[in-house]
């Protein structure tokens, strides 16, 4: 068939569903690559081979086109890339048992055809900064030129091999990276499973923030910032920043709210001692969203020399992006070290805790595009979904505009913020990141909502069944365990995004009731 017949096939089969996207097409052969965009707006990119009509003369050129096209890809792709390449194989090794290659031009394309169309749409962001419906920037006039000179930035720097250096020696030496994927025999006999605990909990400063904290203090160096400021709810994003720039000799000052103040009062005294200030912020509901608020009115004055480090998925685009990027060390390390355990890379269950969605992104970004590993999201169900006291944004939001992203936010009628409600500091956020929200809506993940009692009966059970005392946002994730049916087969990979030293005091106020 000449190049029209195949390229008008491919576009009867992917203009209902990829209409929007582009598409590329790669021709190989034994001497050259070529590439050829036929049309820009259309599907996301199909792939094209060029064969002679007997693949036995050419097996070896098939390998090399998968590994250009691995590079080419992002990496979300490579397991497509990958199970294709071991189909090609097991086609040609039967067609040798056969007595010879019988397979045409027109065969491989539509095995390249069937493996790819459900692999093409990913729930990675898009190059406008949406995941799906949800995302995007939308931001007052004065911080344009900050966000749009960040949007411009974080991709080349943060890809350069200089900042991947530097970034993944602090991991290993200071942060004490790989963190451990941890066996759990005793709580994987109680739920008749294989379960795994990703122990984001051993990190320095004791949770999964400290990944973000020092690329984005390294990538606000690399940009000339002079000043660092964030905002904290549970303590542990404020304690990560304070320490990575202690490190490197950068003035801080953390927001956080009064409420949160007196209840993390340990997490308040170690962000004094490293040297950063910390702004109690009295307004609204005294947490959470009411510290990103008073941040984004410092960053609003200040846009020239602060870089604004946020500590989780939400914000104005790049943010969601970036810190997803930067905690996606979590799950890189989970696909290698379950290969050693089990012989595979792939779960059949990933569980994490949601609030803004750093930890759970960090746990799912190199999984996300695989619909073979399912994905659980534990939210903060307070003293129940409908009781008026929830953060369960997911299944209580609705689509507005927070802190600026569009995503599901905890809202009335009329666009007024309603104020959730944790027994998690780390939690009680009336919005999600949009790569929550649309994994959510599109049916990607399931999310439950988990409540205080449930939260707290789950770090006591961790806590005398492993001796793995967990942070409070942590046992909303545990907290799914008994939710679930799973079968003694199923490998159930869990983030413990933190340890439990800052909730003591709460646990030991809540023991007589397990």
């Amino acid at each position: 068939m000449c190049f029209y017949v195949f390229t008008n096939l491919i576009a009867q089969i992917y203009k209902e569903y990829y209409w929007e996207q582009s598409i590329t097409i790669f021709f190989y052969n034994q001497e050259k690559i070529f590439v050829k965009k036929i049309q820009k707006k259309f599907c996301r990119c199909i792939f094209f081979l060029t064969f002679a009509p007997k693949l036995k003369n050419n097996y070896d050129y098939i390998e090399s086109y998968i590994l250009v096209v691995a590079k080419l890809r992002t990496k979300s792709c490579e397991g497509v890339c990958s199970s294709l390449l071991d189909s090609i194989k097991k086609i040609y090794k039967h067609s040798q048992n056969e007595g010879g290659s019988t397979i045409t031009v027109e065969s491989l394309i539509f095995l390249l055809i069937i493996k790819t169309s459900n692999n093409m749409k990913s729930f990675l962001v898009d190059q406008n900064g949406f995941y799906g419906e949800f995302g995007g920037a939308y931001i007052p006039e004065i911080l344009y030129k900050t966000v749009e000179d960040l949007k411009k930035a974080y991709l080349p720097i943060i890809e350069s091999e200089s900042f991947q250096s530097e970034f993944r020696t602090l991991l290993r030496d200071y942060a004490g990276r790989p963190s451990p994927l941890y066996f759990a025999n005793r709580l994987s006999e109680k739920y008749n499973c294989k379960i795994y605990l990703k122990r984001e909990d051993l990190n320095h400063t004791g949770a999964h923030k400290i990944n973000n904290a020092l690329g984005q203090v390294l990538l606000a160096k690399k940009m000339g910032k002079k000043r660092i400021i964030a905002e904290t709810g549970a303590g542990q994003h404020g304690v990560a920043t304070a320490t990575v720039c202690a490190l490197m000799n950068l003035p801080c000052r953390v927001y956080m709210g009064a409420t949160d103040v007196k209840r993390q009062h340990m997490n308040v005294e170690r962000m004094k001692m490293l040297g950063a200030e910390v702004f109690p912020v009295e307004s609204g509901n005294k947490t959470l969203k009411d510290a990103t608020n008073e941040a984004i009115r410092d960053w609003c004055c200040h846009p020239s020399d602060t870089f604004y480090i946020i500590g989780s998925t939400v914000g104005p685009h790049p943010y969601p992006d970036m810190v997803a990027r930067l905690q996606s060390i979590i799950s890189e390390e989970i696909k290698w070290q379950l290969k050693e355990k089990e012989g595979k890379e792939d779960p059949d269950y990933l569980i994490a805790c949601v609030g803004g969605g750093s930890n759970a992104a960090g746990t799912i970004y190199h999984y996300i595009d695989n619909l073979d590993v399912k994905i659980i999201l534990a939210e903060a169900g307070g003293k129940g979904v409908d009781s008026g006291y929830t953060a369960a944004t997911i299944q209580k939001g609705t689509l507005g505009i927070l802190h600026g992203s569009k995503t599901l936010t905890m809202q009335t009628e009329d666009g007024q913020i309603v104020e959730p409600y944790s027994i998690s500091a780390g939690l009680d956020y009336p919005g999600i990141g949009p790569i929550h929200a649309n994994i959510a809506q599109q049916h990607r993940a399931t999310v439950l909502a988990i409540n205080d009692d449930e939260a707290i009966r789950a770090a006591f059970e961790l806590t005398r069944l492993e001796g793995i005392i967990p942070a409070l946002e942590s046992a909303h994730a545990l907290g799914v365990l008994p939710k679930v049916q799973f079968k003694p087969n199923d490998i159930v990979v869990l983030t413990v995004s933190g340890r439990g030293d800052k909730d003591l005091e709460t646990f030991l106020a809540h023991k007589d009731e397990i």
